[in-house]
This record gives C-alpha cells, structure tokens and sequence, in this order.
C-alpha cells in the first residue's frame, strides 16, 4: 500500500499562485509515475499533471506554462506550483502515484483550492 497526503491548498486571488505538495509513504519503493488530477463541481476528475521516475513531464493543455510539477525522489514528495492562476482553475486536487505489473493507482484525500476573481 501507498499513503498519499496532500498540502498546500487554499483560497487565491486571480493571476495568484500557490503551491501544492503531496507527501507518499509505505511501499514508495513501487510508485513509478507520480501526478495530479483535479476535479471541480459537477465536474469529472481530470488529468493537471504527471512525472515519471526519471523525471519526464505531461501536462493538460489547460495548464500548461503555468503549472509546474516537480519530484523530490529521496523525499517521496511531489509538488505543483502553479501561477497565473484562473478561476476556472478552481477545483479540488488529489495526488496520484502509479505502480505497475500489477498496474494500481493510489489516490490522495484531495486540497482545495479556491481561485477568486
């Protein structure tokens, strides 16, 4: 089992940034691609984000140039900075790590984060 625990959340003007962090325990040791998804209010969770193991990024075309998200590996931490932030953009955010062979997704509770205009 993985244990995923998201910070970092909150309520932003627009054209603001925040951060997001998500911290992974237990069997670390199997996670290989790492991400964030998002999903706002009557709305499907959508893909934000992923890192792989090796460090190679994908992002949404939605967020692109605004978000970053980067891995801290010795850490078992992944973040999310994201700037330039919209009201569309607001959402709840959980945290993904992937295992593989076999493939399981393990999910974060989720951080709000609320963009005002």
């Amino acid at each position: 089992q993985v244990q995923l625990v998201e910070s970092g959340g909150g309520l932003v003007q627009a054209g603001g940034s925040l951060r997001l962090s998500c911290a992974a325990s237990g069997m670390v040791f199997s996670i290989n691609d790492m991400g964030w998804y998002r999903q706002a209010p009557g709305k499907q969770r959508e893909f934000v984000a992923t890192i792989t193991n090796g460090g190679s990024t994908n992002y949404a075309d939605s967020v692109k140039g605004r978000f970053t998200i980067t891995r801290d590996t010795a850490k078992n931490m992944v973040y999310l900075q994201m700037n330039s932030l919209k009201p569309e953009d607001t959402a709840v955010y959980y945290c993904n790590a992937d295992r593989t062979r076999p493939f399981i997704r393990y999910w974060g509770q989720g951080t709000q984060v609320t963009v005002s205009s």
